[in-house]
């Protein structure tokens, strides 16, 4: 949504698909998990007397809006791109299998994993540690709304410290605020490395990849 309050701000869309189209054209096999919160919140929803399974499946299909829109941008990049929706909805976009997924790879095209791990109860965070492990990805990069992990949390503690690197024990050991604990448990239990890094930062997602950028590290 970008400095919007609600939406799609397409100048935001745009510049995560250029990021995700210089990342691409270095050669690395990219897949893409995408929220919905920019446009709907199942947990905030469910607090006003929708249940929490209803909720949540409004929430993946918001997931599924932003996946066609940055599919949309990525392909006037001339980026070959399919969306894969966990839940089943063939008339908009292909449905997601394992081996199907892993085709589009090895067909040179970006892959976007929209609806979430199409149960409810789970983030995007989750979806993303899941499929990541299920398609053999090298590392999982965590675009959020600060540059790293740190100590606390950098917007309310002035203190707070940022680590250029850190252990999956570590994480747990100092509390850190990383992911949720699921998919932070599928990670660590997979030894998947997590990359954290700024969403706000121009051309920090094809930087990160080749080993650059400010970013933490979480290894095993």
């Amino acid at each position: 949504m970008g400095p919007s309050a609600f939406g799609l701000h397409q100048p935001t869309v745009d510049r995560i698909a250029a990021d995700l189209a210089a990342a691409h054209a270095l050669g690395v096999e990219l897949a893409v998990v995408v929220g919905g919160g920019n446009i709907f919140r199942g947990v905030q929803v469910s607090a006003q007397g929708v249940d929490r399974a209803t909720g949540d499946y409004m929430g993946m299909l918001a997931t599924v809006m932003n996946a066609l829109a940055l599919a949309a941008a990525l392909m006037r990049q001339g980026v070959q791109t399919r969306v894969l929706s966990a839940l089943d909805m063939p008339a908009v976009c292909e449905t997601y299998t394992r081996p199907r997924a892993l085709a589009h790879l090895d067909r040179g095209r970006v892959v976007i994993f929209a609806a979430g791990t199409g149960n409810p109860f789970f983030t995007t965070d989750t979806a993303a540690a899941l499929r990541a492990i299920e398609t053999g990805c090298d590392a999982l990069l965590k675009a959020t709304q600060v540059d790293g992990v740190y100590t606390g949390d950098p917007k309310t503690d002035p203190t707070a410290t940022r680590f250029d690197r850190v252990t999956h024990d570590e994480v747990l050991q100092r509390d850190l605020k990383v992911m949720d604990a699921a998919a932070f448990a599928l990670a660590r239990e997979n030894a998947l490395p997590l990359i954290v890094f700024s969403i706000h930062e121009p051309g920090s997602i094809p930087a990160v990849i080749c080993g650059g950028g400010r970013a933490t590290i979480v290894t095993s």
